[in-house]
């Protein structure tokens, strides 16, 4: 006969169930019942996800039943309603197409009538009648009918089928032949099952009764406050009121927050003490009251204390420090002034972090950090709004009420650092505080009120200005701070560096002398940076290991370090120094670029091969610095009558241009350097291995400016360089550069490229090569 199987459905006999039929095989036997008003047998599946289950995964035993009502839905499925009429076995599955077809026998209950199996009837009519009462779902005519089944196999079959049960439990039912074993098995499921129908009433009326008194305390604390108001007592909410709201008369603000806090009471007296509403009003109270409004420290003017106390803390920095100096003579001449927007750009370990906190303590006031590195929420710097659940103040509010005054110095580090993502852009928030015209009236999402910013002095610190936008860069008072000379490390060292590091690891006096000869090859030979924080590594290993020593022989153990023993502390020199190279190479160049770190030298080679004209550049390189190769080949082959060579030599030959050492080279600096590179090989000159150069060239060869010229310039000082060929339009910028860095370096100026190339080619060999021009100027170092 044809089958079909349930899924999550156990048919029992005696019981009317509609089902919705959809698998094309369920389909099929349909229609061939529907033509012959057949019986069909039903099956339980073991996994109700499988679509097409296989003999070994549907159970044996199932039911015998008849379709009473059939309707096909518009979607294809078919709607039925089955009653079940008696148990069967399947002896086997018919192989057939479409239809699935089994071998089924009638199983036959053994019933045996005794005393014990009709006290399980009463017992489980008695017991589903309690059920019924229990479970308030259930319809009432339900009871009523299973009161009339005498036959105990059709009521323990009735009752199953009302109950919710488990698919496995009612396959097992399903499967037991013997009615007395199911009606005491049923017995068992109904008891449990009113127990917990019984637990979930108490349940729901403990819930009940929570609400209720939950309702009760309110309408009786409503009393409560009345009665106590009519008595004039004060309970500990009303005192806490009285209290928060003395803060608010006494405290100095400004009338628009005086405003906004009295009205935030009123509303927090109408509130209940538990409600989350009152918590975030006394939140925001708070958070008004703790900013210092008309609180301000005292400006110490006076000139000569606040020059000692910057020049105790750091070495150099002149620009720096006349700017606060310079602030401090103006507040003493003008009774309202804002607070300057200084910006110190430089690169890593030259002291511009350290600087705002000597700024602080010369001007006599308080001091807040603020790193924005990584920032990238506008909220962070504005607040966030009252909606927000944990809204609070942006970083600029919560740092002044840590101050406690409303004109610290306020240090915004790494303002370089922030990026921007789909929560905003902190740096387009941060115009207004830097703004000075505007930060006056700084309006924090959650104060929701203006604030005066005005008297703060902001001093933001980068270390490019690449990564700040022109808007932002336009409010802020740019001063560069350049990298140090060999010079100033020394006296860095000697002043700062040997003092706090022998106290950091507790040394005292004699018991370690560090040479000026150790120190300077320190700087020279294990260093390579513009600031000083790599040297201040260097020193405290040396302390470290002068620790050891002392500890080991006692304190009166001496330490003295000179260059013949300091690589026995610090281990091989990592960099050379002063190594130019043995002799003048073809195609090798000394260029300068300006990094993040500093000034660097850059070496830049060129090769030509036969080839066909094609120019390969190799390195990591910008797009502007390939520009500036493809415009200095292109000079040189404009003037290639001038230099000796074919006017077609370029299709002949294959130039190669390579930066090594170097990562990311960028910048219109290295035009000059890239043409005398590439015209050293076509001409086959060697170029002065003691000749660095910066420059950017045109196509008419002419030598345009760059920027970065002081630390260049350190740069070549540090490495050795004796003559260093720059712009002439940067004459201007040598006032800033030290001069025992001139004394020692011999600075040409050059407008063109000939002069580029006069000056760093050997060419004692090839005279009259190039066109006559007077050789570059030399600047001759004038006394600051």
């Amino acid at each position: 006969m044809p089958m079909m199987p349930l899924r999550d459905l156990v048919l029992f006999p005696h019981m009317a169930v509609p089902l919705i039929i959809g698998r094309d095989s369920s389909v099929l036997t349909l229609t061939e019942v529907a033509r012959g008003d057949k019986e069909v047998f039903f099956a339980a599946q073991k996994e109700a996800k499988t679509n097409n289950p296989s003999p070994d995964e549907i159970h044996e035993i199932g039911t015998f039943a008849a379709i009473s009502q059939m309707l096909r839905l518009p979607d294809g499925t078919v709607r039925i309603v089955v009653e079940g009429r008696r148990r069967g076995r399947i002896v086997r599955f018919v192989a057939s197409e479409g239809v699935m077809r089994v071998e089924v026998e009638d199983v036959e209950e053994t019933t045996e009538s005794s005393n014990e199996l009709e006290a399980l009837v009463r017992q489980a009519k008695a017991a589903f009648d309690q059920y019924g009462k229990t479970h308030r779902t259930m319809p009432q005519e339900s009871p009523i009918l299973v009161s009339a089944i005498d036959d105990p196999g059709r009521l323990a079959d009735v009752i199953i089928a009302q109950l919710k049960t488990k698919i496995e439990q009612r396959q097992s039912f399903l499967q037991e032949l013997n009615p007395a074993a199911r009606l005491e098995a049923l017995l068992k499921n109904i008891q449990s099952e009113i127990e917990i129908l019984q637990v979930e009433r108490k349940i729901k009326s403990r819930v009940k009764k929570q609400v209720e008194k939950s309702q009760k305390e309110y309408y009786l604390n409503e009393q409560l406050q009345a009665i106590q108001k009519e008595l004039g007592e004060k309970d500990e909410f009303r005192s806490e009121l009285q209290e928060l709201e003395a803060r608010v008369i006494e405290k100095p603000m400004s009338d628009e927050a005086k405003d906004r806090c009295l009205k935030e009471m009123r509303k927090l007296r109408m509130m209940s003490p538990m409600s989350a509403e009152a918590t975030v009003v006394r939140n925001y109270l708070d958070s008004v009251l703790a900013l210092p409004w008309d609180t301000y420290t005292e400006d110490r003017i006076d000139l000569a204390f606040a020059a000692k106390v910057l020049d105790e803390d750091h070495y150099g920095l002149r620009k720096v420090k006349e700017r606060v100096l310079e602030y401090l003579a103006v507040a003493a001449l003008v009774e309202r002034l804002k607070g300057p927007i200084l910006c110190l750009v430089g690169p890593p370990g030259v002291g511009k972090t350290s600087l705002a906190r000597s700024v602080a303590r010369a001007t006599n006031r308080q001091f807040v950090r603020v790193a924005l590195g990584g920032v990238r929420d506008e909220a962070e710097i504005r607040g966030h709004r009252r909606t927000y659940i944990g809204a609070m103040p942006g970083k600029i509010i919560q740092a002044l009420s840590k101050a406690g005054s409303n004109n610290p110095v306020f240090l915004l580090d790494e303002i370089d650092k922030m990026s921007t993502d789909f929560r905003g852009d902190p740096a387009a928030a941060l115009l207004e505080v830097l703004d000075p015209e505007q930060n006056e009236t700084f309006s924090d999402h959650y104060l929701d009120m203006d604030y005066d910013l005005s008297k703060v002095m902001f001093i933001c610190t980068a270390n490019a200005l690449h990564g700040i936008p022109a808007p932002l860069q336009d409010r802020l008072e740019i001063i560069r701070v350049a990298g140090y000379t060999e010079q100033e490390k020394l006296a860095i060292a000697k002043r700062y560096l040997i003092p706090k590091q022998m106290e950091a690891h507790g040394l005292e006096g004699e018991q370690l002398v560090v040479t000026q000869q150790a120190m300077l090859q320190t700087i020279r030979r294990y260093t390579k940076e513009a600031g000083v924080r790599n040297l201040e590594r260097e020193v405290a290993s040396i302390c470290r290991k002068v620790a050891r020593r002392v500890v080991r022989s006692g304190p009166t153990a001496r330490a003295r370090i000179t260059t013949r023993n300091l690589e026995r502390l610090l281990g091989a020199p990592r960099f050379r120094h002063g190594r130019l190279g043995e002799r003048d190479d073809i195609g090798f160049v000394n260029g300068l670029a300006w990094t993040n770190v500093g000034g660097v030298m850059v070496p830049i080679e060129a090769a030509a091969v036969r080839g066909t004209g094609k120019t390969t550049l190799t390195g990591q390189l910008g797009t502007v610095f390939q520009e500036s190769c493809q415009a200095a080949i292109t000079y040189i082959r404009s003037r290639s009558a001038s230099f000796g060579l074919k006017p077609d030599f370029y299709q002949e030959l294959d130039i190669h241009v390579h930066v090594p050492e170097l990562w990311g080279v960028d910048g219109p600096s290295a035009g000059i350097t890239i043409a005398t590179a590439v015209v050293s090989v076509v001409t086959r000159i060697p170029v002065r291995r003691d000749v660095a150069m910066t420059g950017e060239i045109t196509l008419r060869g002419q030598v345009s400016p760059i920027g970065g010229l002081k630390e260049k310039l350190l740069a070549a000082h540090r490495a050795g360089i004796t003559t260093v060929l720059i712009p002439k339009d940067n004459e201007p910028d040598l006032a800033e550069i030290s001069r025992l860095v001139l004394e020692k370096l011999d600075v040409r100026l050059v407008e063109h490229m000939d002069e580029v190339l006069l000056a760093a080619m050997d060419i004692t060999r090839r005279d009259g090569l190039f066109s006559a021009r007077e050789p570059a100027p030399t600047v001759t170092p004038e006394r600051e």
